[in-house]
């Protein structure tokens, strides 16, 4: 079984969209694939897949850890794909205990399939992190905007510290000293990793060691969603070099999907994207992405032949070959009388506004960096 886990550091990225037509994607090249809603307590998963809205889902067998869990595995009318819906409405399902966390893991592995596809809820909350530590290429989706992007990096640092957490026994001289910069008033999620692993290799070499090598098996993927140029792209990069430098984490890019408001079309008809339009931009990037993902090599193994550089560098290059592509649709649809000049300026209007707004929040976000990363190198470890 390959475990596909679809995580994002905020919500409205689209992290459901992608997991439901990938997940249709491997059904249709002849994978027995199950589709799993972990967004607990914002289960909206079914309406991407044009399923009907379910009785029972993850929360019933929370409810109860020692029931029947194949009650809420149900079949859809898509060929090869199964589904596991979640619950938006119990109290609490999104704040998973320890025990519901790993009752609900064993059982998910457990299922007889060839691809499990996670959508996780957004957010960081430490059974989020944890399900999406049950593979070691795990996908993060995001959008261009400042703050997608902030957060889908923020999202990987925390992964990495709890996987820094699970590699250390408590009370062995990494967790004590972990405790101690966090009782001290030292704020974790500002400190360099690479600079706290030189600390932590001088206290205590086994955990140092250990940490290392479950990082070796750790190589989680990028989706860049919802552009509108190519330049947009090119935001995956810093996202890159943000891993490397303060993580020591590389990252591989899986492509770019252009936004298209085909999908709020597809949506209103409780059909998935792929089937409502499988030649529309979006669906070909969706399928492109797929193939990718069935052509890796097995589980925590990088492709060979395809360097992570290339894979920022191919991606860069389907942006542009997908915005000609998107260029000449439009193209077509003035010529044929689909879409008037009207429709267009009105669109043009829109995104402009939509610029402006993210100028604004651009400029905001970049001074409250400054001020962060300011204070930040005054609370580095010393050795």
């Amino acid at each position: 079984m390959r475990i596909l886990p679809i995580a994002s550091g905020k919500g409205g990225v689209g992290k459901s969209l992608i997991a439901a037509n990938l997940a249709i994607a491997f059904a249709q090249a002849g994978k027995k694939v199950v589709l799993a809603d972990l967004d607990l307590g914002a289960s909206n998963l079914h309406l991407l897949i044009g399923y009907r809205a379910p009785k029972i889902g993850i929360g019933t067998f929370l409810s109860d850890l020692r029931s029947d869990f194949s009650r809420v595995v149900v079949d859809t009318d898509i060929p090869n794909l199964r589904f596991v819906p979640g619950d938006a409405e119990i109290p609490g399902s999104a704040n998973l205990k320890p025990a519901q966390v790993s009752a609900l893991a064993r059982r998910l592995l457990g299922l007889d399939c060839d691809i499990l596809v996670l959508d996780l809820g957004a957010g960081t909350h430490q059974s989020i992190l944890d399900f999406f530590l049950l593979s070691g290429q795990g996908i993060v989706v995001t959008t261009p905007t400042v703050t997608a992007t902030l957060n889908a990096y923020l999202f990987l640092k925390n992964t990495v510290f709890r996987l820094m957490y699970s590699s250390f026994k408590k009370g062995s001289g990494a967790y004590t000293y972990l405790e101690k910069l966090r009782k001290d008033g030292s704020s974790l999620q500002q400190l360099y990793i690479p600079k706290l692993m030189e600390a932590i290799r001088e206290i205590d070499p086994e955990s140092y060691t250990k940490f290392k090598e479950r990082m070796k098996l750790f190589h989680p993927r990028l989706i860049m969603n919802m552009i509108e140029d190519p330049k947009h792209a090119e935001v995956a990069q810093k996202i890159r070099r943000s891993c490397v430098e303060y993580l020591d984490l590389e990252i591989e890019h899986l492509g770019v999907i252009y936004r298209d408001t085909l999908q709020d079309t597809a949506l209103a008809a409780r059909i998935p994207i792929i089937l409502y339009k499988n030649q529309s931009i979006l669906s070909q990037a969706i399928y492109r992405i797929a193939d990718k993902i069935l052509q890796s090599e097995e589980e925590h193994v990088l492709l060979e032949g395809r360097s992570i550089e290339e894979s920022f560098q191919e991606a860069e290059l389907e942006a542009e070959v997908d915005f000609d592509a998107k260029m000449e649709y439009v193209e077509d649809l003035l010529h044929c009388g689909a879409l008037s000049m009207a429709d267009l300026v009105e669109t043009v209007k829109t995104q402009q506004l939509e610029i402006n707004q993210l100028r604004k929040e651009n400029l905001f976000l970049k001074s409250r960096l400054v001020k962060l990363l300011s204070s930040s190198s005054s609370m580095q470890p010393r050795n």
